[in-house]
C-alpha cells in the first residue's frame, strides 16, 4: 500500500508493554463469550481461558516492564494508525452523503492482555471490536502471527484486518449490531452463528467498501494488495480453520464464514464501493 506522507490518527490509546485485565464477562452475554471462544479455538488458543474467566473474576494480567518496542513495532503502530485514519476519512464522508454523521471509534494498541468495555481479552483471541466502548482493539503481534502461521501477511491483509474491525463499529452505528446481538439471545446456538456469519460477511464487505473508497483519496492500492487481502479472506475462513485445526468442518460451528464466503464479500465490496449494497441479511443462508 501507498502510506508515504499520510497522516495518523488522534484516535489511538498506545498501552503497548502494560496490558492487563480481569475476565468479566463480555456485553453480548452468553452468545457473545461462546463466539469469542471459538474464534479462540479456530486460532490456535484454549477456549476454556474465556469460558472458565466469565463470571469468575478471574485474572489475566501482563506485566512487562522491560517491553521496548523495536523499529519493527513502531512501523506497524504508524501503520496500524494510518490505517485507522483513513477510515476516518472515508467513513466519514460515506455517512455524509446519507445525512449522518460518523463517530470515529478508537483503537487500543496492547500487549499479552487488556480490560475493554465488554471485559478482559487475551491477545490470542485476535483483533476485536467492542460496541460499549466503541473501541477496537488489536495486539500488533497477530500481524506476525498471520504471516507466520497462516501464510497471510501483506499490508493490505493487515489493513483488511483493522477495517473489518471498524466495519462493525459501523453497524453498531447503524444500529445493525445490537439488534443483531440481541436477536442472538433468543435463537439456538445454529442459528445464532448463523447470524454471526452475516454480521462478519458483512463486516468483511464494509472492509471491502473502505478500501476502495480510500483507493480512490489516496491512490493507496498497488498491485498485489487486492491478491493479499482476498488470500487472508482464505485463510482466516471457519472451514480453512477448522480443516487446519482438526482436519474436518463442522459448518453449524461455523460463526464468521466460510473463506469463499469471505472473499466473495470482501471482494464485493472493493468492487461496488456502495454503501447501500452490503445487505447479508436478506439472502438465503446458502446462498450468501
Amino acid at each position: 500500500m501507498r502510506l508515504n506522507g499520510r497522516r495518523t490518527s488522534g484516535n489511538v490509546d498506545d498501552r503497548r508493554g502494560s496490558s492487563s485485565g480481569k475476565m468479566l464477562g463480555f456485553g453480548g452475554g452468553i452468545v457473545g463469550v461462546l463466539i469469542m471462544a471459538a474464534v479462540l479455538w479456530l486460532t490456535g488458543g484454549n477456549p476454556l481461558d474465556v469460558l472458565q474467566g466469565v463470571g469468575m473474576g478471574q485474572s489475566i494480567t501482563t506485566t512487562d516492564t522491560n517491553y521496548q518496542p523495536g523499529e519493527h513495532d513502531e512501523e506497524m503502530a504508524r501503520f496500524a494508525s494510518q490505517i485507522l485514519a483513513g477510515t476516518e476519512d472515508v467513513w466519514t464522508a460515506e455517512f455524509a452523503k446519507h445525512g449522518l454523521e460518523y463517530r470515529p471509534p478508537k483503537m487500543v494498541l496492547f500487549t499479552g492482555s487488556v480490560q475493554s468495555g465488554c471485559g478482559g481479552a487475551s491477545s490470542q483471541m485476535g483483533p476485536f471490536y467492542c460496541s460499549a466502548d466503541e473501541t477496537v482493539y488489536i495486539d500488533l503481534s497477530f500481524f506476525d502471527r498471520m504471516e507466520k502461521q497462516l501464510r497471510a501477511g501483506g499490508d493490505f491483509a493487515y489493513a483488511y484486518v483493522i477495517a473489518h474491525e471498524v466495519g462493525h463499529h459501523v453497524q453498531h452505528l447503524l444500529g445493525t449490531l445490537d439488534k443483531v446481538h440481541a436477536a442472538m439471545a433468543r435463537v439456538g446456538e445454529r442459528e445464532a452463528n448463523r447470524m454471526s456469519v452475516r454480521l462478519e460477511l458483512q463486516a468483511d464487505y464494509y472492509a471491502g467498501v473502505w478500501a476502495h473508497h480510500d483507493n480512490e483519496m489516496f491512490g493507496s492500492l498497488e498491485e498485489g494488495d487486492i491478491e493479499e487481502g482476498l488470500n487472508a479472506a482464505t485463510k482466516i475462513g471457519d472451514d480453512y480453520l477448522q480443516m487446519q485445526a482438526q482436519g474436518y468442518t463442522v459448518p453449524d460451528a461455523f460463526n464468521h464464514g466460510t473463506s469463499a464466503q469471505r472473499q466473495r464479500w470482501l471482494h464485493r465490496g472493493l468492487s461496488s464501493g456502495s454503501f447501500e449494497a452490503g445487505d447479508t441479511f436478506s439472502p438465503d443462508y446458502e446462498r450468501l
